[in-house]
């Protein structure tokens, strides 16, 4: 790391049951405490990884995680599917939001599939009283229009925009839905000249850094294995687009990802 912060910093999105950690998950979690991160929310992406998941959270007692299904997935989607994502949130206080649900018309078009998922575990999400994790990719239109639809009707959202790549003129509109919005690796690109935008333009209280680990590694460590630890060259890049110290940034959006998330975080004195 080329700066130490001063204060405490959340990943608040990471995939560490992935099989890329495997072989040095201990040494992993000391990069990320020395790095001072004092939380992560481990995000699900269908619901066989939840008892590896849970384990992880017995083993490191700053983890917290999600129960969802990937709009990629949909080959783990079944008639139970959402009995089974109730039944694990309830069994586990541990369990602090929905998701990693979503729409992504980058990779697949199969969009009513996707949005018969998408809605059922908002509606999950809604009866639990659990923030989501929104994946939207190359579907920003079609995700406002359903939010819309479902606003119109009463139902009501909290959540967060995961690794937004999105535009600014998008990124407002989800803002207004109170959606909190997350900068990951690519804020880290050069070339990534929209989401540079959204980083110095998202209000102060709406949004937060993740690694989306084990991908995404940002600069200087792309093409990578992404980690934990690598939330702070995110942290510092969003700092510097920003225009404020990394200590202003570790301080709000570790105090953003503790309130939309209920994470083990208390802010220095």
């Amino acid at each position: 790391m080329t700066v130490q912060p001063l204060l405490p910093l959340i990943d608040s999105h990471c995939h560490i049951v992935f099989r890329e950690f495997d072989d040095d998950l201990a040494v992993v979690a000391e990069r990320w405490r020395k790095a001072g991160v004092c939380a992560l929310l481990h995000a699900c992406v269908e619901p066989a990884e939840i008892p590896g998941i849970r384990a992880l959270a017995d083993r490191f007692p700053e983890l917290r995680y999600s129960v969802g299904v990937h709009p990629l997935d949909p080959q783990h989607w079944a008639s139970n599917t959402v009995d089974v994502l109730r039944e694990a949130a309830l069994a586990d206080s541990r369990v602090v939001a929905i998701g990693e649900l979503g729409l992504d018309l980058y990779r697949a078009t199969n969009l009513q599939d996707q949005l018969q998922m998408l809605t059922a575990q908002l509606n999950l999400a809604e009866e639990l009283q659990l923030p989501v994790i929104i994946h939207c990719r190359d579907a920003a239109a079609e995700m406002v229009d359903l939010l819309q639809s479902r606003k119109s009707k009463g139902h009501h959202i909290s959540g967060v925009m995961h690794c937004w790549g999105g535009t600014a003129a998008e990124m407002e509109l989800f803002l207004e839905f109170g959606l909190f919005i997350s900068f990951s690796g690519t804020v880290t690109f050069p070339k990534a000249q929209e989401t540079h935008q959204c980083a110095r333009q998202v209000p102060a209280t709406r949004y937060l850094v993740e690694t989306d680990c084990p991908f995404l590694s940002p600069v200087p460590r792309r093409g990578k294995r992404n980690e934990p630890a690598m939330v702070l060259h995110v942290a510092e890049r969003v700092a510097e687009l920003r225009g404020e110290s990394l200590e202003q940034v570790c301080l709000q959006s570790s105090a953003n990802a503790a309130q939309l998330f209920a994470l083990p975080y208390q802010a220095p004195a």
